[in-house]
């Protein structure tokens, strides 16, 4: 009796330094990988529920327990009770000897992980379902995410997307090492995909494009100064850190999700092969038959798409930018003597004004146009009351939506610059723009008029500016109207004080650029009487009775009602002035710098911009006659469209310039 129980005591031993060998080495393992897969972590899971009461003893004291054990015969018919005594002790010290061998911080967490998993085996399951599908959703969530939010829509994630399938076979078919770094990769380029998704749906929400990898970093600075001045620097600020935080996050949950998924693909290989198999069978199959569901392909390349198309958009970026360089050296003006720039404009004050955001929306949208038209209407009749007569066409800006430098420096250059690789590259150089033929000529003082201008702004020179008058210069102590600095009216008040209304030598070239129409369009400033401006200080009441600009930007129909009404005022502040301070010699050229954010002016709106030239002298309008432009100052719905970019050599042409190209 005594020699069988010896004889279990010993087998039992030996079962206990089997298994007491295998907790090692799984302790080792844990050791030197503290970031254990999941797949190792579910068996480890497993093991512990099967066998939680299993005893475990260390290699060495389960050892000396056999030998002991075999030692003498006199110990082997020892009683029962004594055997079994033994056989407990020897089990004591292997459980103490499998825990010295577990690390103590992983192996503590290891140990909580299994013994809530064997007290809880239910809810243990139910988690491990609910986050490998929570995993599945965001991957298949990131494969499949529009650009653009009118198509983020359900019926969008209804699809297959080819990218999810081949994912699948490549983890199917990796190792273990290599299978985690492919998974990491995999989360890293989502999070990469979906940042570009979600960049790509605020540029074609506020510019009518998509955001261009290449370009568009510089833009996100100016974004922030925007949010700044619209809704308060601190605002600016959480936004700026929420977005970092934000990216971080999904990068982190991202991987997380794919690590996850890659696990439960290895640990359920043939399952998982076959389903892969017959995912891309599928996949094909719709592709090739050009199936649909709810009007969109069931096989889906998204991902893949839109990885392709910002690669293109940033190699031709590149390529655009050496082939710029070449055009900005060539110049049809280039090399034309002072006497021969102008000439039939001499004597004559001649005024350039872009009014911010005046689009082709403003004068033909059934919601906005009928405020401006009639504003447009009114101020041709009053203008034409004091002599005054205009002509109005269309020019095609080069941006939409913002980026107002773009259209006012394509405009005066005679040059497409629409991206601000191109407008530093020109901007760099001595290109000849329309406000700097003036200059040479020496027939005139040239200005500059800029209250959005609030730093030190190096592109003066570039203009051919004498003085700049900016947000500083201008005497205004009002309160600010969101991003505009002070109200039109306000603006050509003291254009008027400062420089137009003052007695010179030589006539004076003029370029304003007014900012009351800027977006978020609240709050807006109204008419006061002129001589009532003073230092501004008049609109405070004013500023503080408008809307709220959180109220307005977040808000599609109000943001279109009160554009209007900012286009409204603008060209009453400009109408009002050019009938109150103009003069026989002035010349009046107006004109929108590009269409109001995409919101607003709607996703397939054009870049048109209403363009429109004033004077008093007939001749100053004969000389354009060939331009078949509209009477008054709104143009016809089939007005010419022209480039914006041509309209430099256009004006120069009609009043008397001489071209003498220069190659560069």
């Amino acid at each position: 009796m005594a020699e069988a129980d010896a004889e279990k005591a010993e087998a039992r031993e030996e079962a206990g330094a089997a298994e007491a060998q295998a907790c090692a080495a799984e302790a080792q393992a844990d050791a030197e990988e503290p970031q254990a897969r999941p797949e190792e972590a579910e068996a480890d899971a497993e093991k512990a529920e099967a066998g939680p009461a299993e005893a475990q003893a260390s290699p060495a004291e389960a050892q000396a327990d056999a030998e002991k054990a075999e030692a003498g015969p006199a110990e082997a018919q020892a009683s029962p009770a004594e055997a079994q005594a033994r056989a407990e002790d020897a089990d004591a010290r292997a459980e103490a000897g499998a825990a010295e061998a577990q690390p103590p911080a992983s192996g503590s967490r290891l140990a909580r992980l299994r013994a809530w998993r064997t007290r809880h085996p239910r809810a243990a399951r139910a988690l491990h379902l609910t986050t490998t599908v929570l995993a599945a959703v965001l991957v298949l969530g990131a494969l499949l995410l529009p650009n653009t939010l009118p198509a983020l829509e359900p019926v969008s994630f209804a699809r297959i997307p080819a990218e999810a399938v081949i994912g699948a076979v490549v983890v199917l078919g990796l190792p273990r090492r290599p299978r985690l770094a492919a998974a990491v990769l995999y989360g890293l380029g989502l999070t990469a995909l979906t940042a570009v998704n979600l960049l790509d749906m605020g540029f074609n929400e506020y510019l009518g494009r998509g955001f261009n990898a290449a370009l568009d970093w510089d833009l996100l600075p100016d974004a922030q100064a925007y949010v700044g001045d619209t809704l308060g620097g601190g605002v600016a600020t959480a936004a700026a850190v929420g977005a970092v935080v934000l990216v971080l996050l999904v990068g982190a949950v991202m991987v997380a999700a794919t690590i996850r998924l890659a696990g439960v693909l290895a640990r359920h290989r043939t399952r998982a092969t076959k389903g892969a198999l017959i995912a891309g069978t599928v996949w094909i199959t719709c592709s090739a038959l050009g199936l649909t569901l709810f009007g969109g392909p069931i096989a889906s390349e998204r991902a893949a798409g839109a990885l392709r198309v910002h690669a293109q958009r940033t190699v031709e970026s590149l390529r655009d930018e050496a082939a710029f360089v070449r055009q900005a050296k060539a110049d049809t003006f280039g090399n034309t003597p002072p006497d021969q720039l102008l000439p039939d404009l001499r004597g004559k004050d001649v005024i350039f004004t872009f009014i911010e955001s005046y689009g082709r929306s403003a004068v033909e949208d059934p919601i906005i146009a009928p405020g401006v038209d009639r504003t447009l209407d009114t101020g041709t009749k009053a203008l034409a009351k004091a002599g005054f007569h205009a002509r109005s066409g269309w020019l095609t800006s080069a941006t939409f939506g913002g980026s107002s430098w773009l259209g006012h420096s394509t405009t005066m250059s005679g040059l497409w610059i629409d991206n601000q690789r191109r407008y530093r590259t020109v901007t760099a150089g001595d290109h000849l723009t329309l406000t700097k033929a003036f200059r040479k000529t020496g027939a005139w003082d040239t200005v500059g008029v800029m209250p959005g201008v609030q730093k030190g702004w190096p592109e003066e020179k570039w203009y051919g500016l004498d003085k700049l008058y900016d947000a500083f210069d201008l005497g205004y102590r009002g309160p600010k109207f969101s991003w505009s600095t002070m109200p039109d009216q306000y603006a050509l008040e003291a254009f008027q004080r400062q420089v137009h209304g003052r007695k010179r030598d030589k006539p004076l070239m003029s370029f304003v650029i007014l900012t009351s129409s800027h977006q978020p369009w609240a709050p807006l400033p109204k008419m006061v009487g002129w001589d009532e401006l003073g230092d501004g200080t008049v609109f405070g009441p004013i500023q503080k009775a408008g809307n709220k600009a959180a109220d307005i930007i977040t808000d599609t129909t109000r943001s279109r009602q009160e554009y209007g009404k900012s286009i409204q005022y603008s060209i009453t502040s400009l109408t009002q002035w050019l009938q109150r301070y103009g003069t026989d010699d002035t010349v009046l050229v107006f004109l929108g710098d590009h269409q109001p954010m995409a919101r607003v002016s709607g996703i397939r709106a054009s870049r048109d911009v209403p363009v429109s030239l004033v004077a008093k002298d007939p001749k100053v309008l004969e000389k354009i006659s060939d331009w078949n432009w509209t009477e008054g100052l709104k143009p016809g719905r089939d007005a010419p469209v022209w480039r914006m970019d041509s309209f430099r050599d256009r004006f120069l042409k009609a009043y008397g310039s001489t071209p003498h190209p220069s190659t560069g």
